[in-house]
């Protein structure tokens, strides 16, 4: 199967580069780049007006599968990932039973490739049952298909556990990904503050995360271990990570679309579907997002595409779940409050949401280059839309993007040279 895609504007970090392209994808792979391919295909596509991106890569994402079906399973996650532009996704192991045996990994990665949509790489747990009393055997996890280790949802609170599981993890070629949250000053249901005040619920205090991520950075630096933080969200964490980075820590963290598109006021507007964890938090925190990502603190974007039913959404802020679906507003999100005011490029783009993420878990993925597989991200730059709740294709529709507008819009999401999603 032969795939020639016309007039694109390809954007390749790797390459330094923006310039108008055809490509032509022979089978799974791209075989030819150049300014002006003529060649029989069976498919010819006119990107005419369109950029084209080495293929996004959403490195900490939910799919609820197993046991929380009733939220998201692998094959509607893996539908609302290649609508949203997402080649390549990595479950947490938050689920029911938790992946921290071969026998759950693999079981996950078979109805993976039975949907056959997208790259669905999933996380290992740190510890049995995520419980952080136990860890798992990295190397039997790793070797069932693992992509790398995590508590999400739930911090590895025992430091002497946290810095063994990240000894462990680093001997084997892998990391940890740290859930931030020190437990005993996390209780709340938004950041604390005035909105808190105004609305009656207890607040989170950012120093939650604050004190957790420091700690990991102690570990990592005393240790000369690679940690990576999971989705940042104050200043404070911005500029330690920075430092540490100056200093030489091996430290990498992630961010998400809510924390540098929003602040606290948002929940005034949208309740519960801006209720998450960590909180949305001050604008001084938001900008210090934006400068992290601009100035290549902040490694990657991305999603912690949290689904829960609307049931669970509707008890209210104090008792309700965190989490809110990000997979199909991440580019639009992106695009609006980071590339069009001017903080980034559409390089810088690349390298957030594919690059990086590739280099950070191992994959060959995050180029455009002949000889590569061909996982494609085509999306209009300029398409301004209104994120409607009826065209969500999640199961979930818990968001604060739905009636509001965005710019950039995903037309074609192409995984293995197989187009998996058009619009």
């Amino acid at each position: 199967m032969n795939t020639l895609l016309k007039n694109g504007t390809v954007i390749d970090y790797a390459s330094n580069t923006q310039k108008k392209l055809d490509i032509l994808i022979e089978n799974d792979k791209i075989s030819k780049i150049a300014e002006n391919i003529e060649v029989p295909a069976d498919k010819v596509v006119d990107c005419t007006g369109l950029y084209i991106m080495p293929g996004m890569v959403d490195m900490h994402c939910h799919l609820r599968e197993p046991g929380g079906e009733h939220k998201e399973t692998i094959e509607t996650g893996s539908k609302s990932a290649v609508a949203g532009g997402f080649t390549t996704i990595c479950p947490m192991p938050n689920t029911n039973p938790t992946p921290d045996s071969a026998i759950v990994l693999e079981k996950i990665i078979k109805e993976a490739k039975r949907v056959n949509l997208c790259n669905v790489l999933p996380f290992s747990s740190v510890t049995k049952g995520e419980k952080g009393q136990e860890l798992v055997d990295f190397k039997a996890q790793l070797e069932a298909g693992a992509i790398a280790f995590s508590d999400d949802g739930m911090p590895v609170e025992n430091a002497r556990m946290i810095r063994e599981a990240m000894i462990e993890a680093n001997k084997i070629g892998s990391f940890i990904s740290e859930h931030c949250e020190e437990k005993s000053v996390s209780a709340g249901a938004i950041n604390a503050g005035k909105i808190a005040d105004k609305l009656g619920v207890q607040g989170v205090l950012p120093e939650a995360e604050e004190i957790m991520a420091s700690r990991d950075i102690v570990i990592a630096e005393t240790n000369n271990l690679h940690t990576h933080i999971c989705h940042i969200s104050t200043k404070t964490s911005v500029d330690m990570i920075r430092s540490a980075k100056q200093r030489g820590v091996k430290v990498t963290c992630e961010t998400c679309p809510h924390y540098y598109s929003f602040t606290v006021e948002e929940v005034l507007e949208s309740g519960v579907n801006a209720k998450m964890n960590p909180p949305l938090r001050e604008e001084k925190d938001k900008q210090a997002i934006i400068q992290g990502i601009k100035d290549g603190t902040i490694d990657a974007i991305i999603t912690d595409h949290a689904p829960h039913a609307e049931e669970e959404k509707a008890k209210g802020l104090a008792s309700a779940p965190n989490g809110i679906i990000g997979f199909e507003t991440a580019l639009g999100a992106t695009i609006t409050n980071l590339v069009e005011p001017g903080h980034i490029s559409y390089l810088d783009m690349v390298r957030v949401m594919s690059y990086n993420p590739s280099k950070l878990l191992g994959i060959d993925r995050g180029e455009i280059k002949e000889g590569k597989v061909a996982d494609l991200t085509i999306f209009d730059p300029n398409k301004e839309y209104v994120f409607l709740k009826e065209n969500i294709v999640s199961k979930s529709k818990n968001t604060p993007w739905i009636n509001k507008k965005l710019k950039g819009q995903v037309r074609y999401t192409i995984v293995s040279g197989n187009i998996v999603f058009e619009r």
